[in-house]
């Protein structure tokens, strides 16, 4: 096995809360020991000296959608890891199956979301499943574990009896459920929680059931009395509580609604990852057909921005689960792989430690969907690290300073990374003969 020695940088200790001068030994693509500063290295290797870098477990975006032709940018940006919360799993099998030093993330990923009638992308297809009947989900559930989904995703115009009956199949399974419950006209969070979710993305349903009759698509005016700029923290505090007798954990994806509520002026530093994004026509092109919407969709993340922030403060307060997430490419240019550079921001912005947030994109993050080999720093894990030029203990935004990145054991400049990412007319084939097998197999 090749050998690699990281010495005499400071590591963070994301389970202590610390932080330490040492090495770090790596072995193929696990770390072998991590040396104190005061302690001998081992010699006849290859070494990298990191003194006066910082050294942070890999970044875990727990909630996107993940694409061959930006999956690179992820790794660049320090994301080794990636929770893929719908899609499909056979789109995505050559991805999952990359050697575990490849400069992609690695993915965990649910399978095609099971909606309800008429489903709010269409009817049911490749990315979606779309039905009233408990037991179609069921067997939904069953067919989406044999092709290796690793959770199960619902969406928000499911019916309360379906939703019940994928999460008890899914148990039988101990199969994990992520719930999307924004445009949710009939269901809330506290619905889902009693039905056996076990996640609720983008703290979605919170409002439906804290306002019971208001949802997205009704009349605003005869809820404008509301001060969704400043949320009702009793409220909030009320259904946190009944929410957490459940064990739900929330991933609430504040840069979703962050950048569309800064647009024009959004967030987005010029560096080579979101430069070499902007050479791209996908997902470039879908943010800017958005930009059109803007004033609509401002007007509908009106309404959640700051109730998000306030949600996912209160429940963490009160010791629940709440990681990082981005919802990357949705909306308006929520970069990926930088777009949780950017929701690390938002934790620290709303109370978190600048520790608490990292947290919440590694260590916390890996052992809420129970991945025991990532996340943290340690003898035994695998060795996905980020080498940064500057604290991001001292300042959050410092995550973004970064030197290489360490997958499996193997380092990579940003630029060697970026190197890997195929060209478009690549991805367009590849998706298209998925498409065509797909449509041969399952249309009629």
């Amino acid at each position: 096995m090749e050998k690699l020695l990281l010495k005499n940088g400071t590591i963070i200790d994301v389970t202590n809360k610390v932080s330490f001068i040492g090495s770090i030994e790596v072995e193929g693509d696990k770390i072998k020991s991590i040396i104190r500063h005061d302690e001998a290295l081992p010699r006849g290797i290859e070494t990298i000296d990191a003194k006066g870098k910082y050294i942070m477990p890999g970044l875990i975006d727990m909630h996107c959608h993940i694409n061959e032709g930006f999956a690179p940018h992820f790794v660049a940006s320090g994301v080794t890891t990636v929770r893929n919360t719908a899609g499909n799993v056979l789109l995505l099998n050559n991805l999952i199956q990359k050697p575990t030093d490849a400069p992609t993330p690695r993915v965990y990923a649910s399978d095609r979301m099971i909606d309800g009638t008429p489903g709010q992308w269409g009817p049911t297809s490749y990315g979606n499943f779309v039905t009233d009947d408990p037991e179609e989900a069921r067997k939904e559930v069953r067919r989406q574990v044999e092709v290796g989904a690793k959770f199960v995703k619902l969406y928000g115009w499911i019916k309360k009896d379906v939703m019940e009956a994928a999460a008890d199949e899914a148990e039988k399974y101990n199969m994990e459920v992520a719930c999307d419950l924004i445009n949710s006209k009939d269901l809330t969070a506290l619905d889902a929680a009693k039905a056996g979710v076990t996640w609720l993305e983008h703290t979605s349903g919170f409002a439906q059931e804290m306002y019971k009759g208001w949802n997205p698509m009704v009349d605003q005016n005869a809820w404008s009395h509301i001060n969704w700029e400043e949320p009702d923290q009793v409220k909030i505090e009320e259904l946190c509580a009944k929410i957490l007798k459940h064990n739900v954990k929330l991933c609430p994806t504040m840069v979703l609604f962050d950048q569309a509520m800064r647009y024009p002026a959004i967030w987005s530093p010029k560096n080579k990852v979101i430069k070499s994004i902007e050479n791209r026509k996908h997902p470039v092109e879908y943010w800017k057909s958005h930009e059109e919407l803007d004033a609509v969709i401002k007007e509908s993340n009106a309404v959640v921005n700051n109730l998000t922030k306030a949600i996912a403060k209160t429940y963490y307060d009160m010791g629940g689960t709440v990681v990082a997430g981005t919802d990357t490419p949705a909306l308006l240019y929520t970069y990926p792989g930088m777009a949780l550079h950017r929701e690390l921001e938002i934790f620290v912005e709303i109370g978190f430690t600048e520790v608490e947030a990292i947290q919440a994109a590694t260590v916390n993050a890996a052992k809420s969907i129970n991945l025991d080999d990532i996340g943290t720093i340690q003898e035994g894990k695998i060795a996905d690290l980020v080498i940064l030029n500057k604290n991001p203990l001292d300042n959050i935004k410092h995550t973004k300073e970064i030197d290489l990145v360490m997958k499996g054991g193997k380092a990579y400049t940003q630029v060697e990374i970026l190197s890997s990412v195929p060209s478009e007319e690549d991805v367009n084939r590849s998706l298209q003969a998925f498409m065509e097998e797909w449509e041969a197999e399952h249309v009629k």
